[in-house]
């Protein structure tokens, strides 16, 4: 399973790296320690919060959000497989979107809860590259 830094956490939630301390500092998240003493974060303990973090409407900062260039980097917080089709959501910071694409492409990109990922959008198209 993918770990992240402190930092990466702060960049997928939206907020500033000292706010992921102080949260991780309270126990709103759960660290260990890699073997040289940097604090990380589980991808799919990353991901719950993730998603808990953006109902609650608690961002700890009053950072603006934006889309640059329409590309939302975010964490996989849930896949669906069917037979052919295939549901991924992202919570990017705030912003929890949904794509529906082949199981076939998720199966190519790898694609698991708690993984970093970005989504790109175009009109009513929502796209998924693995980062």
């Amino acid at each position: 399973m993918q770990s992240y830094t402190i930092g990466q956490a702060a960049r997928l939630l939206g907020v500033s790296p000292d706010t992921a301390r102080r949260w991780a500092d309270a126990g709103r998240i759960t660290t260990h320690r890699d073997e040289a003493g940097r604090r990380l974060v589980d991808g799919r303990d990353l991901a719950a919060f993730s998603v808990d973090l953006a109902r609650s409407g608690d961002t700890g900062d009053e950072t603006s959000y934006t889309s640059v260039r329409n590309a939302f980097p975010g964490i996989v917080t849930a896949i669906k497989l069917g037979d052919v089709a295939a549901q991924v959501e992202i919570q990017a910071g705030p912003h929890r979107l949904v794509s529906l694409l082949t199981r076939e492409a998720v199966e190519e990109l790898g694609l698991e809860v708690g993984m970093e990922a970005t989504a790109r959008v175009k009109s009513t198209n929502v796209h998924i590259d693995r980062t």
